[in-house]
C-alpha cells in the first residue's frame, strides 16, 4: 500500500456517512445480492443483515454485506475481506458468524466502486481483482472504515479486519496504512514489505495451513522483522490444512482445524476489542 493514501479521519465521516444509500434487508431478496449471485440472506443465524451502498470520493459507491448483532451497546466492528475472486456468499457468512458472537461484521465488495458488482464465475472475479491498484483498494477500506465509525451501533474506534487469501494479504497491508485499526487477522495472505510493517500500529494474529509453502516460508522472515520493530504479531499453523482451509471444499476444511482457529480468532478480538 502507498503510504500516502489518506486516513479517514473524524472531519472526513460525515462526507462519507452521507452517502449511503440502504437496499433491501436481508431476510428477503435483494436486486443487489442477485446481482453477483449472492443470497440476501447468508445462513449463519445473522440477527439483521441488511445490503448497503457506501460513499467513495474519487470512485462509485462500495458495495456491502452488514450483519449486526442483537446487543443493546454499542459493539466493535469487523471489516470482511474477501478472496480473489470478489465477494461470494461465504465472505457474508463469515459476517454473519461474528455478528453471532457479538461483533458489527462487514463484508465490501471490492470490486465494486470500479467494476460494479462482482460477477458469478470466479474466473471473470480473479481478472478484475489482478486489476484493482492498492490505492483503490486501501480508498474503499477507508470509506468502509469510516462510515463504520459514524455507526450508532459501533463503538467508535473499535474497528478490526480480518481477510482470507488475497484479502488475507489486504488485512496485514491495510494494517501498515491505519494507524488507528486497532486489530488485524491474516488468514494465509503475505506480509507487506518492512517500510509497511513498520508503519503497523495493531496488534496482528496469522492464521495458516500446513501445506501452504508459498505463504509460510516468508514466516520466519516476517515474525523476525516484526518482533525487532516491537510489533505484536502472532500466529499459528494448523496441522493437515492447505491454503484457505477456512471455507469449504479446500484442503483442511472438513477437519478441526476450522473450528480451532475459529476459538483462536474469536479469543484475539476479546483481547483487542471492546465489545
Amino acid at each position: 500500500m502507498n503510504s500516502t493514501t489518506p486516513i479517514p479521519t473524524r472531519a472526513m465521516l460525515g462526507v462519507f456517512a452521507a452517502g449511503v444509500l440502504l437496499s433491501a434487508c436481508a431476510q428477503r431478496q435483494g436486486a443487489e445480492g442477485a446481482a453477483a449471485g449472492d443470497s440476501a440472506a447468508p445462513a449463519g443465524g445473522t440477527h439483521h443483515g441488511e445490503w448497503v451502498r457506501i460513499a467513495r470520493p474519487g470512485a462509485d459507491s462500495v458495495r456491502a454485506y452488514v450483519a449486526y448483532p442483537e446487543s443493546s451497546a454499542p459493539a466493535a466492528a469487523v471489516i470482511v475481506i474477501h478472496e480473489n475472486t470478489g465477494l461470494t456468499p461465504w465472505e457474508a457468512s463469515v459476517a454473519d458468524r461474528l455478528a453471532t458472537n457479538g461483533y458489527v461484521a462487514i463484508a465490501p465488495d471490492l470490486l465494486s466502486s470500479r467494476f460494479g458488482a462482482t460477477p458469478a464465475t470466479p474466473d471473470s472475479g480473479r481478472k478484475l481483482i489482478g486489476q484493482l491498484e492498492p490505492d483503490g483498494v486501501t480508498g474503499d477500506l477507508n470509506a468502509v472504515f469510516a462510515w463504520l465509525d459514524t455507526l450508532p451501533a459501533v463503538r467508535s474506534g473499535e474497528i478490526a479486519t480480518i481477510g482470507f487469501c488475497w484479502g488475507g494479504g489486504r488485512s496485514f497491508r491495510y494494517a501498515a496504512s491505519n494507524p488507528r485499526l486497532k486489530a488485524a487477522v491474516v488468514c494465509y495472505g503475505p506480509a507487506p514489505d518492512s517500510a509497511a510493517l513498520a508503519r503497523i500500529e495493531a496488534p496482528v494474529l496469522g492464521v495458516y495451513g500446513e501445506n501452504d509453502a508459498r505463504i509460510n516460508a516468508a514466516l520466519p522472515q516476517v515474525t523476525a522483522t516484526l518482533q525487532s520493530l516491537g510489533k505484536r504479531f502472532t500466529h499459528q499453523i494448523y496441522p493437515g490444512t492447505g491454503h484457505g482451509f477456512l471455507k469449504p471444499g479446500r484442503n483442511g476444511s472438513d477437519t478441526p482445524a476450522v473450528d480451532s482457529a475459529w476459538v483462536d480468532i474469536l479469543a484475539f478480538y476479546g483481547e483487542t476489542l471492546a465489545k
